[in-house]
């Protein structure tokens, strides 16, 4: 990842090979690869008034990044999040299975992140999330910000307005995978092939 973005990687970064909410994942800043946990953690209350385990706040809307609970982060904190592909959830309830996005010609690409640090799991980062391009606008009506190599620094260095400007469908060619991985929380049926393990 340091050298596909020109960056200094840190050291004892642990990441999985896939990325959950909730848990770290890679991003590129201030000229650095770095470990931070997926979502912006949500304190809610319990029923009396008691603190719930945080929710991760994986994925920020662009119509939604003059929010407080977004705003500060995007304007100082922008990161790229390296990624290879990402899933939607495609299918009926209860019985969804993965679609797997990726960049056509490109094992590996950036999408539009920021970041920021937080009491509950230290430096955590979201993703920014825009309307769906037509290829797969019949699986979900949003899709990551994919980032051209020669956008990576007007998203990075760039003020607030060169950064809103990069928040809009992907206009390249993707890559679809349909697999028949549980999306989550779902059983397969004896008779039925079980979901590609990763």
């Amino acid at each position: 990842m340091g050298r596909l973005f020109g960056a200094e990687p840190d050291r004892g970064a642990n990441v999985a090979e896939e990325m959950v909410p909730g848990y770290p994942g890679l991003v590129v800043t201030d000229g650095r690869v770095r470990a931070m946990a997926w979502g912006f953690p949500l304190v809610l209350k319990g029923r009396q008034g008691q603190p719930l385990k945080p929710k991760a706040v994986t994925n920020a809307r662009e119509d939604k990044l003059g929010t407080a609970f977004w705003r500060d982060s995007f304007a100082h904190r922008r990161c790229l999040i390296p990624m290879t592909q990402w899933a939607e959830a495609e299918g009926a309830r209860g019985r969804m299975t993965r679609t797997w996005y990726g960049l056509e010609g490109r094992e590996t690409f950036a999408v539009a992140g920021f970041w920021r640090p937080t009491a509950e799991w230290g430096a955590a980062y979201a993703m920014v999330m825009a309307d769906s391009c037509p290829q797969m606008i019949d699986v979900h009506d949003r899709m990551p910000v994919i980032l051209a190599p020669e956008h990576h620094a007007q998203w990075l260095e760039g003020d607030a307005g060169d950064a809103f400007a990069l928040c809009r469908a992907c206009d390249l060619a993707l890559t679809v995978e349909r697999s028949r991985e549980v999306w989550a929380g779902g059983a397969w049926p004896a008779q039925e092939e079980a979901p590609r393990l990763l």
